[in-house]
């Protein structure tokens, strides 16, 4: 299963986006997502930053497996989750 969120109508809200990311991981978590798309689209990489910053908190960062950034497209992350 996949997850997508796209973030360009909440850029410029600070807990909008906060809680727009909770979101998704508690979603991947409850429904078992095997990969979660992230679009922070392309801009100057400030949202892109806030994202990854956003990812590397402890208690977020144990709840996934790895991020991947698209190599063929600058805006967008991928966050894969592995399930025993």
């Amino acid at each position: 299963m996949k997850l997508k969120l796209d973030l360009h109508d909440i850029f410029n809200k600070g807990q909008d986006i906060e809680r727009a990311l909770r979101g998704i991981m508690d979603e991947a978590v409850a429904k078992k997502a095997t990969l979660v798309e992230i679009i922070p689209g392309k801009g100057s990489g400030q949202l892109k930053k806030r994202v990854l910053r956003f990812l590397d908190q402890k208690d977020v960062k144990q709840l996934y497996h790895r991020v991947e950034k698209d190599s063929k497209n600058f805006g967008r992350l991928f966050v894969h989750f592995r399930w025993k």
